[in-house]
């Protein structure tokens, strides 16, 4: 007796076969159960969805109807609480739930058939042995703060806020909650998540000192595109089969497969790493929290600077607020406190001054005790532009609207979005004059310029009988260039861990989650340029930035009292300087929430982007300023549509801030609603709209148009 079957395949939004489509099996299977089928020539991965649909429309030809080519036996379906996310997922942030679904699959599980499986499924069997049954060291003791935190954590449903400062031991609250969680409920698992794979490792290492010897090997997995396929898939079965106890894992860990999830922590909630960028543009921060509703888990979202759509969301019940706001505002240890913030009026200093002369005394002071400094400049390279004075030339990029950022290390002018590179010319292109120089700076020009002042400065503990003169100080600098090569950001971490760096400079990779213990110093490099930006998430990403950077200093109790960060600046009376001098979060967020709720912006209000892609720039704008029109004019037409688009604000189309990348030409128009509800209903039926539109002779040459639901960059 044939079966038919709905199965979910990977097709993209408003194909004309579907994301469903029927199948004949010999066996009934069950919702959730990985199937491989044919579509077109080619065989792929598919997801049985509402298995008894099909049946029962009937709508379709037996006939014609193919048959599944396989089941992936050995693997449990998937759950419907993880379909439910899926499908949420998929309509909130407008994409086609076969694309939603078969993206949060494993690559490897996508390309093995049931025989490849099988097999693998019979090795990962043979390999796993159970280790556990041993006894872990004893954590330590909690502070009254920590324990406080715990307590409500315990006592209340949630979601929570944990809005604990840099050192106050938020890692040690988590992983006090995921051991208390194991060792009351034996099938329970929880979710761990961090914004960028390099604080996976250390994540992973205290997790795994903890938990190892008490619930085996195997309990503890990481999740993130780092990993080749088969250690994705590995990690994957065992989070799904549940052996996997506790996930660590970025932003794609949100739709790992756990059928006991019970805890979901979300660390350093704010970061924009947790909003995807490409794809299904979904905020795995938000899906945390609505997965936590579907799975009865509580969520713990944790930050130093919290977003201000999460602190907005932890205001009073009584205000509408839904989260419960947890406060840790101390740091761990008996003399541990807050690094005094310094700034700096760079208006005082020697004209065209990269480091003022205080802070390289300050810098002298801390190496000549061996502590450690950290100098931050979130830009990497030599120089962002090199340039021609005589005629006006710049490093521009032939393929993109954007500078090519000069690399002195090995004399490139780099693209930093499309990659061309080319080697520094001997002469201006434009006119032959052999003296172009750089303009700016970047981490690379740091590094130099550093070792340059500090020549003359040598190691505390290399001078000695043997050797009078000492040993030079030791720069590292830590950025996307420097790291490239596997292994080469675990190594450098490691020498900084170890002491054998004086002063570590680098880009953002540095300002979040590591635990720097020696580090007393943190200087911020020009950090004017956000507080002047045209996105009005500027001030608070610059914020959050430069607290989670000062967060680096003074970690270990017994160096709390000579921690300072120095912010060097142009503007040193402007409120968001004097909010972090105090380390006032708080009335930096009331100032920024208020200044949102006068302009009527998020979380005041719903937004959307829709960006085009074409291969020029008209014809990007065109397409969008039809669906614009189509908007305003034909669904006004609709029956019950008047209500919705009286809540619409649809503005006219504008080139993207990076206009074109790869030849490329990017445009966007802004949708803006005050009701998130209305705003999805006409992104729903505006996508019928969009589609047509796409066939207008105007819109010739568009390669690909996407929706971006609460964007994060406008």
């Amino acid at each position: 007796m044939a079966h038919w079957l709905s199965v979910l395949v990977h097709t993209p939004a408003h194909a004309v076969l579907g994301p469903v489509l029927t199948y004949q099996s010999e066996q009934a299977l069950p919702a959730g159960a990985l199937v491989r089928v044919p579509l077109g020539a080619r065989e792929t991965l598919g997801v049985v969805w509402n298995s008894d649909t099909a049946e029962a429309t009937g709508e379709f030809d037996p006939q014609k109807i193919r048959a599944v080519a396989g089941a992936l036996e050995g693997i449990a379906p998937l759950s419907t609480a993880w379909q439910q996310l899926v499908t949420f997922a998929a309509q909130y942030y407008q994409r086609s739930v076969g694309e939603v679904a078969l993206a949060a699959l494993p690559p490897q599980l996508r390309e093995l058939n049931p025989v490849q499986m099988a097999r693998r499924l019979k090795r990962k069997k043979t390999a796993d042995a159970d280790t556990a049954g041993g006894t872990a060291s004893a954590p330590p003791v909690l502070t009254p703060e920590q324990a406080d935190v715990v307590s409500r954590i315990e006592s209340h449903a949630g979601p929570f806020l944990l809005f604990g400062a840099t050192g106050s031991g938020k890692t040690e609250v988590y992983l006090h909650c995921v051991q208390t969680l194991l060792a009351a409920d034996p099938d329970a698992q929880a979710l761990v998540m961090v914004p960028e794979i390099n604080l996976t490792p250390q994540l992973e290492e205290r997790f795994k000192a903890r938990f190892v010897s008490l619930y085996g090997e195997h309990a503890v997995v990481s999740l993130h595109s780092g990993m080749t396929n088969p250690q994705r898939l590995k990690s994957w079965l065992a989070a799904h089969s549940g052996a996997a106890r506790i996930v660590l894992g970025t932003r794609m860990a949100v739709f790992a497969s756990l059928p006991k999830l019970r805890l979901i922590v979300v660390d350093e909630e704010h970061d924009p790493s947790y909003k995807s960028g490409e794809g299904a543009r979904y905020s795995a921060r938000d899906l945390a929290v609505y997965r936590g509703k579907l799975d009865g888990a509580k969520v713990l979202l944790g930050s130093a600077t919290p977003s201000l759509e999460s602190w907005h969301q932890s205001r009073p019940a009584a205000e509408g607020g839904r989260y419960l706001r947890l406060h840790m505002p101390s740091r761990v240890g008996e003399n541990s406190r807050l690094p005094l913030v310094r700034r700096v009026d760079m208006n005082h200093q020697p004209r065209r001054a990269v480091f003022s002369l205080p802070l390289i005394d300050a810098i002298k002071e801390r190496v000549a005790r061996g502590e450690q400094c950290m100098v931050f400049l979130n830009r990497r390279g030599y120089a962002p532009v090199l340039a021609c004075d005589d005629c006006g030339w710049k490093s521009q990029c032939a393929h993109c609207s954007a500078f090519r950022v000069f690399h002195k290390i090995d004399r490139t002018l780099r693209c930093h979005h499309c990659g061309f590179t080319e080697r520094v010319p001997r002469a201006c292109p434009d006119c032959g004059n052999p003296d172009i120089a750089p303009f700016g700076r970047g981490t690379e020009q740091l590094e130099e310029h550093l070792a340059e002042l500090l020549a003359d400065v040598k190691r505390a503990d290399s001078v000695s009988p043997e050797n009078p003169d000492g040993l030079p100080l030791r720069i590292a600098r830590i950025d996307a260039d420097s790291t490239r090569l596997k292994g080469a950001l675990e190594e450098q971490l490691a020498a900084v861990h170890s002491g054998d760096v004086d002063v570590l400079v680098g880009t953002q990779m540095i300002a979040k989650g590591h635990d720097f213990r020696r580090i007393t110093l943190v200087a911020a490099v020009n950090p004017d340029g956000a507080l002047f930006s045209s996105d009005f998430r500027a001030p608070e990403r610059l914020f959050s930035l430069l607290m989670q950077a000062a967060g680096r200093s003074g970690r270990e109790a017994a160096l709390g009292a000579q921690a300072e960060v120095w912010i060097q600046t142009f503007q040193p009376a402007h409120p968001l300087y004097a909010a972090l001098k105090a380390h006032d979060y708080p009335s930096f967020a009331a100032q920024q929430l208020k200044e949102r709720e006068q302009a009527a912006l998020p979380p005041f209000s719903a937004q959307a982007l829709v960006r085009a892609e074409t291969r020029n720039q008209e014809a990007a704008q065109a397409f969008l300023n039809l669906a614009r029109t189509g908007a305003l004019n034909d669904m006004a037409q609709w029956e019950g549509w008047s209500e919705v688009l009286e809540q619409i604000t649809l503005y006219p189309a504008v080139p993207m801030t990076i206009q074109r990348i790869a030849n490329i030409e990017r445009a966007q128009m802004l949708v803006e609603s005050p009701s998130r509800t209305a705003l999805q209903q006409f992104l729903s039926g505006w996508h019928n709209v969009l589609h047509a539109v796409r066939s207008q002779p105007e819109c010739k040459g568009l390669i690909r148009w996407a929706i971006d639901v609460d964007p994060l960059a406008i």
